[in-house]
Formats: structure tokens, sequence, C-alpha cells
């Protein structure tokens, strides 16, 4: 069953966008007494279709309870080229991550001005938009404003990490086994050149804890993804087992 997202409620009526209702009657081309899945506030409607034009919805059932992980799941990540970044928020929104921190960083060679990324954010969010919906996700992932890396050291997190390419540093399943339901856990992951030695020591002189992927060195949309499943999995399984990883 198709899954669409909207932003507005009114009484008992979910207005659904326009870009969604050509998409619904054109590229699906639904009929009438199909049946749709509607996430408004976290909250699951299960929706009949009276009339096509204007589009007329009917809710039939309500599902309240949340498709989430048992964890919160923050990426901050260095601002990489276009196709990257695409690739980037569709899985991480897929393996259920809660916020995308866009950071620039030293090594960054993309760099966004307030209007450029004002333009960028909204593209992002239709592409986390469309992921949530295809995975069944009843929310959206958040992707904040671009931050620095002075702004990261403020953020409250429970666990905070920052991926390094040094093979001596801990590997992730060693903070894995700290991790408990509801914490809330970041991932600083550098742009295409890596994080900075600068950068990487000032993070963890502020409690960011390093942490290795092992001994391969992964591009940037690789190790996001890397780092999206692992907690996935370990979220999923709802506890920590050093067997498994």
């Amino acid at each position: 069953m198709q899954r669409y997202f909207v932003k507005r409620k009114e009484q008992n009526n979910l207005i659904i966008e326009e870009s969604d209702i050509h998409h619904i009657k054109n590229v699906m081309r639904m009929n009438i007494n199909d049946k749709i899945e509607v996430v408004y506030d976290k909250v699951l409607y299960i929706c009949n279709i009276d009339n096509l034009d204007p589009l007329t919805l009917s809710v039939e059932d309500t599902i309240s309870k949340e498709n989430k992980l048992n964890i919160e799941l923050t990426i901050a990540i260095g601002l990489v080229k276009e196709q990257k970044i695409d690739l980037i928020l569709q899985k991480l929104t897929e393996l259920g991550v809660s916020r995308i921190i866009p950071v620039d960083m030293e090594r960054s060679i993309v760099k966004l001005d307030k209007e450029r990324f004002s333009k960028k954010k909204v593209r992002w969010q239709m592409i986390c938009k469309e992921a949530s919906e295809q995975s069944k996700r009843t929310d959206i992932p958040e992707i904040t404003d671009i931050m620095s890396i002075k702004d990261l050291v403020n953020l409250d997190y429970d666990i905070k990490l920052v991926a390094s390419t040094k093979e001596k540093d801990k590997l992730l399943n060693y903070y894995l086994q700290s991790i408990k339901d509801c914490a809330k856990i970041i991932m600083v992951i550098g742009p295409e050149g890596g994080i900075s030695p600068k950068e990487e020591t000032y993070l963890l002189e502020n409690n960011y804890n390093p942490v290795s992927f092992g001994d391969l060195i992964f591009r940037v949309e690789t190790a996001a993804i890397y780092a999206g499943a692992v907690f996935n999995f370990i979220a999923v399984r709802g506890e920590y087992n050093d067997k498994f990883i």
C-alpha cells in the first residue's frame, strides 16, 4: 500500500500535497476505492479514495504505533557533492536515522551560502520524505541547518563518536556495548577529504570518542551507510552481542 506524509489536517480531512495528488492520479493511476496510507504527526491513517477529482479520502483505520528505532541516532556529516549527499540521505532515512546534520568542515569541497543551502534543504527534505514513504516510516528525519565543528561540541548526546582513520582507535563494537534503549547517539563523519587532524583533535578534547571502522578506508557515503546499518542492526535486535559484530 502506497504511503504519503501530510503536513496539514483540517478537522477530519487529511490535506494531501499537490505533488502527491499528481503521484496518486498520474503515476500510480489509482482508482476510486483504492487504499492508501497517510501519515500525519507520526500517526498512520488507512484511507479509502472516495473521489479523484477533487481527491477525497475517508479514514478507515488509525494506527498510532511509531515505526522507529529504540535509539536516537544522529549522523553529522561534512558537506559533500550532490550525488553523494542524495544517496546518503536516502539510505540513512531507510536505516532509521533520526537527524542529519550537514557540517561545514575544513576539507569540504562544497561550500553553501545561506541562499543556496535554503534551496538545497528543500530538495534534501523531499529525498528524506520519499525514502520515509518507501521504507514505511512514520516520521521523517530532521535535516538541521549547517553547523560548524564548534557547534557540535555543544550538542547533548549520551554517546559522541567521530569516525577516525587511525587503525589504533577502538572499533565500533567497543562502543556498542554501552548502548541502552532510548540512547541518544551522534556520529561525526568527515567529507570526501576526511576530517582534518585539527578538527578531530578539537572534538576529542570536547568529549567525543574516536572510532575506527577497521583496516579498510571507506568513502564518505560508505562510512555513513555503514554506521547507520550497524546501529540499525543493534536497535532492531534490541541488545548487543559481540558474537554478531
